[in-house]
């Protein structure tokens, strides 16, 4: 969001913006110190929304009468029917759209008959704050009236997390001038409406019914409200009960709202000084669909709550809450060394999936949590893929109530898989409450099978990650294997592909390319599905015999269908493309051409689905998100890094990142790969779309996947964590910006820590039996009070020690000479004289790329369309630049042991190239006095395509008359190690860890290189 909207923590800088002279933040409190305007009201309310997983308060002042202030209950929804003008068999008939329920927020305030407008007062001093540590919501304000007369407001708010239909408000009055009577109007507002759809179809609904109000009652006990939903038939009751706290402040009178809701009046003599107080309890109780619950028996269930609610006062419910958060924050263990803003973002991200993903087997982790209306509450795969996996590490209980929801709603899945005409089976909806399929539009709805291999995934994630094979023969292995045995009837054998299992006509996780054959992230996620399925019917034949017969013949499976499976699996068509050695996002995705420029998502964060017809979309070469890299987060263990690399470097290329999704999965692959500053720009992305409403749509709530994907990037991504053969394995990295990291993860009943400093880490064992680990594929094991250090990277070199190298090829920039500065001179020389801003950032995206790749990425600063003609004359005055300042150098330019590196090389009998992104590399060797070093020399003349392309280096390997294998490649650049991963070579990276982790071998400069020490 822009500089002076923020939400802040005493001025804490937005990651985009210069962090020098700010106020480092609370990392524990999110906090707002100005006057909210109109325009970021709703905003805020997202940011600092309460929950439990069942009951969810946007965070709204308790005297406002925001139109989006809202209270959510993950069990009240209404069902709307869908209207088509064309229906066809199959299509979704009706959706589920989460609706406010009453609001029991509301106190208004009354200075004797005037009633107050905070509006049309001055504002004094004001703070909202969000207290992650406790889970409460704190505020104060000090408000002068227009007739001069000033108080203070203090309130605070606790949804607990352990009474799933509670909330609870202390809310105090503080004269500082004024005498004279008071009056607290508590409220339940029943009168919320939801919001309705504008051009924009992921906020609200064209809702058909909705709650109407069936009873309203108000005493000086009890307020209460009775409502009921026309469609989905549920029932609801609230209520609201008071403990006076000060004396003086009485009750005085009972008032009931036709159509509104319901008040309770309390009110006192105020004077300088002195303060009354109400503390002031809501509880609510509603009914499932069709059932038999009375007005009088969900009545007697709130009065039954707010009894045991007044049994103890705030503070003790606020002790409960901070003991409760308590117990998480150890678990996760969280801490960055070096920026407290994005530690304090992390947090923040982490108590949201906390409190909104829900505890008893009832509901998942909507979209928007319990924060707002956007998606109408809705359900997608990303609760599987993005939410449950970090709670399956930080707190298992609420990842298996995730899954239980899924095993409940079973019978809903198999219902849509007959819907889909597949005769057996199960298919999850795509978006969902109830468990019926909501989306009316299906090339981008029901087609998106890939949501049962997310939940597939989920299941084999949760079980190794906690060892809890009980939930497997509670239901587990059920949702498994009816959702595997749909594979059979979505795929076939293809006999024009040599008899390859194919699957036509699916959406994977990019929505721009819809309706494909052979989704590579669909097809390598159901070859692990039908895989993991099978491995769960040997296991439960083996360990649980019974159990196993019982649901086997529950559901007609026999070893023939089993291994139909295996079979399926092992033929599942995952082709590479001969060309450009990447996996095909689908069988067309590369014949298509690429979006133009022109029609880039050029508003902002206005998605291109709101700006073009589908079909325009579908017919380019654009994604959405991450949707080839998604499987190798999910189930990429087997490949390559040199093959996800490539895969990075072309769709990175071809994606718009319009789903909030795609920024964390980018973030861990770049880590995987070795492209640290790329990790780390995607993880910002990540880590505060929300804080920085990047999107332009925190107002309808907070994004639940983006905030789990910023924890996932730190952990999967920096800290390199996967799940190996049932143990956790590790391979961190430490981003430049930070001097150390931490984080804790449970796994089956033991908690380690992972603290990464500058050169080294450290695991510890803080609870449980001893636990073996993988750090950089070695086993370590850990146990409780012996925590074990080890280096921060593996010991590269022993990886090329033996190898029978026959030749080095090495970079020149960075490497032998430091030259960049030559070309950055230049760059900015000519970027100043046609008028574009040139900075650090943008010389550093120069490092290695040749001149035309240079010149583009130099003009995307400016609108101006320029003509191929005029591009050659601003390369051709560039080189002219370059070329007379390089006429000055002379061999006193080399890097300080680049020479003896070079010699050392022919020493020991070995061929010697130079791969060179600069078209004058010859003559800088002339220059250098070292052309006669080399037996070989590629510089951009010589290549159609820039690093990290493999060709120069495959080109210099071809010269000297070498395999790809007999080479080492030595570069100082992430894209130059990505080019010799990719043309199959080992490489030496020359400088930062963090800028080449994925060197096979880092040393800190060229002198430190010595071909004998790794190769004998």
């Amino acid at each position: 969001m822009p500089r002076g909207e923020c939400v802040h923590s005493h001025d804490a800088p937005t990651p985009a913006r210069d962090t020098a002279h700010q106020v480092s933040p609370d990392t524990w409190r999110l906090v707002h110190t100005h006057r909210p305007a109109d325009s970021e009201r709703a905003r805020l309310e997202s940011l600092f929304a309460l929950a439990n997983g069942m009951l969810g308060v946007r965070g709204g002042l308790e005297e406002s009468r925001s139109p989006t202030q809202g209270t959510f209950l993950t069990g009240v929804w209404e069902r709307t029917p869908i209207e088509y003008h064309e229906r066809f068999p199959g299509f979704a008939r009706s959706t589920d759209t989460r609706i406010p329920v009453a609001d029991g927020t509301r106190i208004g305030l009354r200075l004797g008959e005037t009633p107050v407008d905070l509006d049309e007062g001055e504002w004094l001093a004001f703070e909202q704050a969000l207290d992650l540590r406790a889970g409460c919501l704190q505020r104060t304000l000090r408000w002068r009236s227009p007739t001069g007369v000033t108080l203070q407001i203090d309130a605070e708010r606790i949804v607990p997390l352990h009474t799933p239909n509670l909330l609870c408000i202390r809310y105090r009055v503080t004269s500082i001038d004024y005498s004279g009577p008071i009056t607290l109007e508590s409220a339940l507002v029943a009168n919320t409406a939801a919001a309705t759809q504008g051009d924009d179809p992921r906020i609200g609904t064209r809702l058909d019914g909705g709650l109407s109000i069936t009873a309203l009652d108000s005493d000086q006990t009890l307020a209460s409200i009775c409502q009921r939903t026309q469609n989905s038939h549920i029932r609801l009751a609230s209520g609201q009960r008071h403990r006076l706290r000060e004396p003086g402040l009485s009750f005085t009178r009972a008032i009931i709202e036709d159509g509104q809701g319901a008040q309770q009046h309390y009110s006192a003599e105020l004077h300088p000084g002195q303060s009354v107080m109400l503390e002031k309890y809501v509880a609510y109780a509603w009914s499932h669909p069709e059932s038999s619950d009375t007005e009088a028996h969900l009545l007697d269930a709130v009065a039954a709550s707010l009894e045991r609610a007044l049994a103890q006062n705030f503070d003790a419910h606020h002790a409960d809450q901070a003991k409760a958060c308590d117990a998480f924050w150890r678990e996760a263990e969280l801490m960055i060394d070096g920026d407290p803003a994005v530690e304090q973002a992390l947090r923040f991200n982490l108590f949201h999936l906390l409190q909104s993903t829900g505890r008893d087997g009832n509901g998942s982790a909507a979209a928007k949590g319990l924060t707002g209306e956007g998606y109408e509450g809705h359900y997608f795969w990303d609760a599987e893929a993005f939410v449950l996996p970090v709670l399956a590490l930080t707190s298992p209980a609420q990842a298996r109530s995730m899954l239980e929801y899924r095993v409940n709603t079973l019978a809903r899945a198999r219902n849509h898989a007959r819907e889909m005409n597949h005769p057996v089976g199960a298919l999850y909806a795509w978006r969902t409450i109830s468990g019926d399929e909501c989306s009316a539009y299906f090339p981008s709805g029901s087609a998106q099978y890939h949501i049962n291999a997310a939940i597939a995934f989920a299941i084999r994630f949760y079980v190794d990650a906690t060892g809890d094979t009980d939930f497997l023969v509670r239901g587990g292995a059920d949702v498994l294997f009816e959702t595997a045995r749909l594979w059979h009837h979505v795929g076939y054998y293809n006999p024009r592909r040599n008899n390859a299992f194919c699957i036509c006509q699916v959406t994977g996780p990019d929505e721009y390319t819809a309706l494909v054959d052979n989704n590579y992230y669909t097809n390598h996620m159901a070859q692990q599905h039908l895989r993991y399925a099978a491995v769960v019917a040997a296991q439960l034949a083996q360990d649980k015999p019974q159990d196993y017969a019982r649901i086997a013949a529950a559901i007609d499976l026999s070893e023939k269908e089993i291994a139909s499976w295996l079979a399926a699996a092992d033929a599942m068509y995952l082709p590479v493309d001969p060309t450009l050695g990447i996996f095909p996002q689908d069988d067309d995705f590369l014949d298509k051409p690429r979006l133009p420029a022109t029609h880039s998502n050029e508003l902002g964060h206005r998605p291109l689905l709101l700006q073009m017809h589908p079909l325009t979309i579908y017919r380019h070469q654009v994604c959405k998100q991450a949707d080839v890299l998604q499987a190798f987060v999910l189930a990429g263990n087997a490949i390559d890094k040199d093959s996800k690399r490539r895969n990075f470097d072309y769709y990175e290329g071809v994606t718009v990142h319009d789903s909030t999704l795609s920024a964390s999965t980018f973030s861990i692959v770049a880590s995987e790969v070795g492209y640290a500053d790329k990790a780390y720009r995607y993880f910002l992305g990540t880590l505060r779309v929300d804080l920085d409403n990047l999107h332009g749509n925190t107002s309808h709530g907070v994004h639940m996947a983006a905030m789990a994907g910023s924890w996932l990037a730190l952990a999967w991504g920096f800290g390199g964590m996967r799940a190996m053969n049932g143990h956790s394995a590790f391979a961190p990295v430490l981003p430049a910006a930070w001097r150390g990291y931490r984080f804790g993860v449970r796994w089956k009943n033991s908690h380690i820590r992972v603290s990464v400093g500058k050169d080294r880490v450290e695991y510890t064992l803080t609870e449980g039996a001893p636990t073996e680990i993988l750090h950089h594929g070695q086993p370590l094991t850990l146990r409780v009070g012996q925590p074990l250090s080890a280096p921060l990277r593996a010991s590269a070199s022993q990886s090329l020690k033996g190898l029978l190298f026959k030749g080095v090829i090495f970079d020149l920039d960075g490497v032998i000479a430091d030259t960049a500065v030559v070309h950055h001179a230049a760059w900015k020389q000519l970027a100043s004289e046609i008028g574009i801003p040139f900075d650090d950032a943008i010389g550093e995206r120069l490092k290695g790329v040749d001149r035309r790749s240079s010149l583009d990425i130099l003009l995307e600063q400016t609108s101006h369309a320029f003509s191929e003609d005029e591009k050659e004359t601003l390369a051709t005055r560039k080189n002219n630049y370059y070329r007379q300042q390089i006429e000055h150098l002379g061999p006193e330019n080399l890097l300080p042991g680049a020479r003896h590196a070079i010699e050392s090389v022919r020493r020991a009998g070995l061929k010697t190239a130079l791969a060179s992104a600069s078209r004058n590399a010859p003559l800088l060797l002339e220059r250098l006095g070292i052309a006669d070093l080399f037996d070989y020399v590629v510089d951009a003349n010589h290549i159609r395509r820039a690093k990290p392309d493999p060709e120069i280096f495959l080109a210099a390997a071809r010269g000297l008359g070498l395999a790809p294998s007999e080479c080492l490649g030595v570069e100082d650049a992430a894209a130059g190690i990505a080019s010799i991963h990719s043309a199959g070579m080992k490489a030496v990276g020359i400088g930062h860890a963090q800028a080449l982790a994925g060197a096979d071998l880092l040393l800190p400069s060229v002198a430190a290189f010595d071909i004998s020490v790794f190769t004998t």
